[in-house]
């Protein structure tokens, strides 16, 4: 089969081709013209509502528009995941993602969507030590104190997490996995419930983000033992690492940006540029710092990388454990 081009239909192409670049321009410059919807998979009061409010508002004057949270808690993040998936790709619609979601890819046996290939990345925000903290009430001061209590108690003490599959329950189960210590997993609908139930005494230890707990042990109303990261975190002076009772543990906390695939690569280029520059603005750093967390400065491609990586690390643990939800 042949194909006999006319200098009028390769012209043709061309001035398309130049459409199609200036209509992509032209997106991005006119991106947003009204309020960005913030899907948060979480009631409010746990570290991303904290950190999605956080990067919210700053994004908000930069972009000209409102950008409103929109609260979806249940099933593990995966509501709030999919409305971001199965909503249009215009821009107007973005995922707070964490850790959960390269877990669930393995703790779910079947999902409505892949995560990896259904949610286009933007941009991270931060990376933060997990807090290993308990009750007041309980007698142990130290990691080492932790584990020989629960080893003369087994059953005994109550494990609770911001619900099943989370960083927060995988951080205890590869404690657990690593110790051999005998806890009861409390799941609880994000890490506010959580919290609550924590500082009633109700539930004993808490492997909380950083964010969400770390105001409750300044004022001493959490006991921290430990952060999870390799290096103590700066933000809680004199605290030390798990690592330091249980080598090789380590188990750290990352967000960041998605929007649904097929979000036009400019609205995204603009999404990233905005983030990554207000995440270096003096008065935020100083906030993520006081959080625990540093800036997460990413390209979309890099943050996708890391989405791969966390997926691929997480699935270990999961399948150690040996969780499974349908």
């Amino acid at each position: 089969m042949t194909f006999a081009w006319s200098r009028r239909s390769v012209l043709g192409a061309g001035a398309g081709a130049a459409v199609t670049l200036r209509t992509g321009k032209a997106l991005a410059n006119d991106y947003p013209t009204r309020p960005i919807r913030w899907v948060v998979g979480y009631p409010p009061g746990g570290t991303t509502d904290v950190l999605a409010r956080l990067v919210a508002e700053p994004l908000a004057k930069r972009l000209g528009q409102q950008v409103y949270i929109e609260n979806r808690p249940g099933a593990g993040n995966n509501i709030g995941t999919e409305a971001v998936v199965n909503a249009d790709p215009d821009g107007y619609t973005i995922l707070l993602v964490n850790p959960a979601n390269g877990i669930n890819a393995t703790l779910y046996k079947k999902l409505n969507f892949n995560f990896v290939e259904d949610i286009a990345p933007v941009a991270g925000i931060t990376r933060s030590p997990n807090i290993m903290e308990v009750t007041p009430s309980l007698p142990v001061k130290t990691v080492a104190e932790f584990i020989a209590y629960c080893k003369a108690n087994p059953g005994k003490v109550n494990m609770a997490s911001s619900g099943l599959g989370t960083s927060v329950h995988m951080s205890g189960e590869l404690f657990k996995s690593m110790t051999g210590v005998d806890m009861v997993h409390v799941p609880y609908r994000g890490a506010g419930p959580a919290l609550i139930d924590m500082l009633s005494g109700q539930a004993h230890v808490l492997f909380d983000n950083l964010p969400s707990s770390i105001e409750h042990v300044r004022s001493g109303k959490l006991r921290a033992l430990a952060v999870t990261t390799l290096e103590p975190s700066p933000a809680l002076p004199g605290v030390p690492t798990v690592a330091e009772t249980v080598p090789g543990y380590e188990a750290v906390a990352w967000f960041g940006i998605g929007a649904p695939k097929k979000t036009p690569p400019e609205i995204i280029a603009r999404l990233n540029k905005e983030v990554n520059e207000l995440l270096q603005e003096p008065p935020m750093v100083k906030r993520l710092a006081d959080l625990g967390g540093a800036p997460w400065l990413l390209t979309p491609a890099q943050f996708g990388q890391a989405i791969r990586d966390e997926t691929a690390k997480w699935k270990k643990v999961v399948e150690f454990s040996g969780a499974k939800l349908e």
